[in-house]
């Protein structure tokens, strides 16, 4: 194990690996919480959604938006968008079904593929005002390599964008709603605390936006790290306005606009991302893809970035837990499919090396394929992984 680990998650992995009794997801997911029946907290909540009286909740949500609603000649709400499915279907209803102005705003991906710009022109010529930012490119590849070394994540610095951009956007134009789609800690497991909130408040649930960002919403401590303990990293490269959209507002701007919180569509309207997708198809032209995304088996989700699959990848190296079993786990919940064709898809497709765009993420991040897996085995600890005829095993994998 490294001397130095920024991924502060990997503290939280447990000795020994248990699988939900009801769904695919395991207890090494960070911050997920069991049941002393073996039940993860996803699956306590989908039967807690399957009692909620959604038109109560509906009614929370018009009250919200006409808090918040304009008279047509500004935007009133910021949407988060990718172009997706997701957020395509909060957009479109928002707009559409309850009368809002929304601007969507969007943090480009490392690299789009061409279903994902398609996607994004689609969503916006739908009837739809975008402000899309694409951060410096040189920083991006340094940044991006920095947190796969240090965090295992290149997707990282992404998310860093996705999480911060909306909120400077609000800032300078003085729009005080933001809405994202779904909380992910509530609809794949994750901290038990956050189980029947509409929003995050930016102040009082600083330590949850910390935990979300593997463990601390700055990136300055690596960087000034890395400046001095990697060779790639110039400091002349690294202007501070090429870095203003990694970071959150400060406390005093947030406050001074009038900003302390950002809300979740999933908790006003019952979420189930395949009825999203067949939403997008019918309103806005969203299109996925003619094959399954790589290490998983569904066709719709996380389209728009060639790299997205090497988050997911490493996040099976780090916690034994890839893309295919986030979208196993929901359909169970979602009544779709069983856990026992679950558990059949998750070991044909967990963990799949994502090879189609492999060598334009090498020379995206400027590494060997040697450094590449150099790196992924760094990542590999004795809690999920074991070497079993010189290869590399899952010490519990799912029953």
């Amino acid at each position: 194990m490294k001397k130095k680990i920024f991924e502060k998650q990997i503290k939280l992995l447990p000795k020994t690996i248990e699988w939900c009794k009801s769904c695919v997801i395991s207890n090494a997911r960070p911050r997920i919480f069991f049941n002393k029946d073996g039940i993860c907290f996803a699956c306590e909540n989908k039967n807690y959604k399957n009692k909620i009286d959604w038109d109560k909740r509906e009614a929370e949500l018009i009250k919200l938006l006409d808090k918040h609603r304009g008279n047509g000649s500004k935007w009133d709400v910021i949407v988060p968008s990718s172009g997706g499915k997701d957020s395509g279907f909060v957009a479109h209803q928002l707009k559409y079904k309850y009368g809002m102005n929304p601007l969507l705003v969007t943090w480009s991906p490392l690299k789009y593929t061409d279903i994902g710009i398609e996607n994004f022109d689609s969503l916006n010529n739908s009837g739809f005002s975008n402000i899309r930012f694409s951060p410096n490119g040189i920083v991006q590849r340094k940044l991006a390599r920095l947190c796969l070394e240090e965090l295992g994540d290149a997707f990282h610095v992404f998310v860093l964008g996705q999480s911060f951009f909306p909120l400077n956007i609000a800032c300078e134009t003085n729009i005080r709603l933001i809405i994202y789609g779904e909380n992910g800690e509530v609809e794949y497991g994750g901290d038990k605390n956050l189980y029947n909130k509409s929003h995050i408040n930016l102040f009082k649930d600083a330590k949850w936006v910390s935990n979300y960002l593997k463990g601390d919403s700055s990136i300055d401590g690596l960087l000034s790290w890395g400046f001095k303990n990697k060779g790639y990293l110039k400091e002349k490269y690294f202007n501070q306005s090429d870095l203003k959209y990694h970071r959150s507002p400060s406390h005093r701007d947030l406050k001074k606009c009038g900003i302390d919180r950002y809300y979740y569509y999933s908790y006003f309207k019952k979420w189930i991302p395949q009825e999203n997708y067949y939403y997008c198809i019918d309103n806005t032209g969203f299109k996925s893809k003619l094959d399954r995304s790589e290490g998983t088996y569904s066709k719709y989700s996380s389209l728009d970035d060639k790299f997205d699959s090497f988050h997911y990848y490493f996040r099976y190296i780090k916690f034994g837990l890839g893309r295919c079993i986030d979208d196993a786990a929901h359909e169970i919940r979602d009544g779709h499919i069983s856990r026992e064709e679950a558990v059949t898809l998750v070991r044909k497709y967990d963990g799949e090396f994502p090879d189609k765009y492999f060598e334009e993420f090498l020379e995206y991040l400027d590494i060997s394929k040697k450094e590449f897996w150099k790196i992924v085995d760094s990542w590999r600890f004795p809690n999920v992984w074991k070497k079993q005829n010189k290869k590399w095993v899952l010490r519990h994998p799912i029953k």
